[in-house]
């Protein structure tokens, strides 16, 4: 276990719209803000077409292969995760998230790009004093929390 402890900033309360994508506009918020660490708790609809990763092709394989789901139709969503920065300083979501409807849910890493539907709300907890960053990893090529 690696750790580092952090102070909480500024909290934002966000409503994204009809056909944003979750992760640019998350990103784009962060830069404009001068947000470099935070949390996110996020509900709402995402749009048919939305993509989500869903995991590795194989489990212990390398390269590591995602494989993408599509959602076919709206979606009632909900997620959570962090914002980072990566290695050239970006400001990077990291965000799990569950979309069902109906019998039907998925849940997966919204990094592939994922639409609103009409409408999401985000609450952005900014997280101060902190050095954590999104460094490469090169086993994986995974951009990996060093805290």
């Amino acid at each position: 276990m690696k750790y580092s402890e952090a102070a909480l900033g500024r909290t934002f309360i966000i409503r994204l719209e009809d056909g944003e994508i979750f992760h640019e506009e998350i990103e784009r918020f962060a830069r404009e803000k001068g947000i470099g660490r935070a949390f996110l708790n996020v509900v709402g609809g995402a749009d048919r077409g939305s993509r989500l990763v869903v995991g590795p092709e194989q489990s212990r394989a390398l390269p590591v292969n995602p494989m993408v789901h599509e959602l076919y139709d709206a979606h009632e969503i909900v997620g959570t995760g962090t914002l980072f920065p990566d290695d050239e300083g970006n400001p990077v979501v990291h965000l799990h998230m569950t979309c069902g409807r109906e019998e039907n849910s998925v849940t997966g890493c919204v990094r592939s790009g994922v639409k609103v539907w009409h409408v999401m709300e985000v609450i952005l907890v900014e997280l101060l004093n902190a050095t954590a960053r999104r460094l490469p990893e090169s086993a994986t090529g995974f951009k990996l929390l060093q805290p």
